[in-house]
């Protein structure tokens, strides 16, 4: 499980003649904290998550870990303290600046998909990289489409699709701009043992295949064996 102990420092380290400079990481979060009137439902001294570590947000219903998924994401504002993506920190930026750096370094996997019912499988990942400020780039779209087997499907909307087929449409247009961070709310905790493995081996092979590191937040007690870095939380009074 990771360490909890507070930052000294989130800034890289510079390099050192003879040596490599050290890895930034991919998340910190330093002395972050929400709260709703005088309740606090988040309270995290701190947390880091390096690049290639795939790691968990394990909690209990109410918990938390869907609003300290949002925090992550740039979604909600934060009480006090700091969410770092990438070394930048989310407060530093307007609302407009982080919309743009959220399409392009985010990918969100929701509990509730939200794909955007008028447009084609093909045109809501045509969409997410036109709202992250990127060119269309048809050929990594149309890859993406069938590595994910959804090739006979790139014309249909999102009412055409099972369960299973519109969540592996969500996770396309979380990679598509290939993101250096993939969030994921609760992706198994409704599936049988068998789409539970499916849903978790195609969410870390996208993440790889997109050099993304990923983040899952759940309260699915199956998934720990396959995350050696953990983040649990308690649950709230």
């Amino acid at each position: 499980m990771s360490s909890v102990e507070p930052l000294a420092s989130t800034k890289v380290l510079p390099s050192v003649s003879g040596r490599a400079p050290a890895v930034q990481p991919v998340l910190v979060l330093d002395g972050l904290a929400r709260a709703y009137g005088a309740r606090t439902v988040v309270a995290i001294p701190a947390w880091t998550v390096a690049a290639g570590q795939h790691s968990l947000i394990l909690g209990p219903s109410g918990s938390g870990k869907s609003t300290l998924l949002h925090l992550i994401a740039g979604l909600l504002r934060p009480s006090r303290g700091r969410v770092l993506v990438a070394g930048q920190d989310l407060a530093a930026l307007t609302t407009a600046e982080l919309d743009a750096f959220r399409g392009r370094m985010i990918g969100i996997v929701l509990q509730r998909l939200h794909l955007i019912p008028a447009l084609t499988v093909r045109d809501n990942l045509r969409l997410a990289r036109t709202l992250a400020r990127m060119p269309s780039d048809a050929v990594r779209i149309d890859a993406l489409i069938a590595d994910l087997g959804l090739g006979a499907l790139a014309g249909a909307r999102p009412d055409r699709l099972s369960q299973g087929e519109a969540q592996r449409v969500a996770i396309a247009r979380a990679v598509v701009n290939n993101p250096a961070l993939i969030l994921a709310d609760e992706p198994t905790s409704a599936l049988d043992d068998a789409n539970c493995e499916t849903v978790l081996a195609l969410l870390r092979t996208q993440a790889e295949a997109s050099g993304a590191t990923l983040v899952i937040a759940t309260h699915d007690a199956r998934l720990k064996a396959h995350f050696g870095d953990r983040l649990e939380l308690p649950a709230q009074p």
